[in-house]
């Protein structure tokens, strides 16, 4: 595959992760989502495409009653969540509200010239957000590989480590252990090794170098 197949690969996978993460209901299986996801990552390598198949079967298997029910113990609560979805958790500490990696992430998202989308109603270090700002930046990489911007392409990389290293990739190991760990439905095991090692695999593989996937805009305009 070249790079240009690698890279459309990359951004579909990442984007319909971040739709993942969003509360689950029966459009992910209407629009295709799962179907979506082994196409991009069976161009990308033959592992992920195994973790994703047995995520949408267990989608399937689960059935949307019993994901919501671990949804809510996992990500929301209502007294102590399991594995809150917010950087400001496993970075600072902090239980709930703006902490100092949700002002970071948010420089992070302006520098790229990105604003949150105001219908968004999480934190905007919320886990969802910040893969789609990671999709955006695959994205954006890609047009610049495509018409030859070196600058650009060399500036948008650049950002994308920085986001990786100071941002996302700090956090994902801790927050996907715990979901794991915590998770009752196999769904949400799954979805967190595919998470924790596709936000690996782009930490370490951006040396040279919007939308969601649903049908409404969720983070980002």
């Amino acid at each position: 595959m070249n790079d240009r197949d690698n890279g459309a690969a990359r951004q579909d996978l990442c984007r319909f992760l971040a739709a993942s993460y969003y509360q689950p209901g029966p459009e992910l299986a209407e629009e295709k989502v799962f179907d979506s996801m082994l196409g991009a990552a069976t161009r990308i390598q033959p592992e992920l495409a195994a973790r994703v198949r047995r995520l949408g079967e267990a989608f399937c298997a689960e059935g949307v009653e019993n994901l919501l029910v671990d949804y809510t113990r996992l990500f929301l609560g209502p007294f102590d969540a399991v594995a809150r979805p917010y950087a400001s958790v496993w970075l600072n500490g902090q239980k709930a509200g703006m902490g100092d990696s949700s002002m970071a992430v948010l420089e992070l998202y302006r520098e790229g010239g990105f604003e949150m989308d105001e219908g968004f109603r999480e934190l905007p270090d919320h886990i969802a957000a910040e893969l789609e700002f990671l999709y955006l930046l695959i994205y954006r990489e890609n047009e610049a590989r495509r018409s030859g911007e070196a600058e650009a392409l060399k500036a948008t990389s650049g950002l994308k480590q920085r986001f990786l290293d100071a941002e996302l990739g700090r956090w994902i190991g801790p927050f996907t252990a715990a979901v794991k760990a915590g998770a009752q439905c196999g769904f949400y095991r799954e979805l967190a090794e595919l998470t924790d090692r596709f936000v690996k695999m782009e930490a370490g593989g951006n040396q040279e170098q919007k939308t969601p996937a649903l049908s409404r805009a969720r983070g980002f305009l």
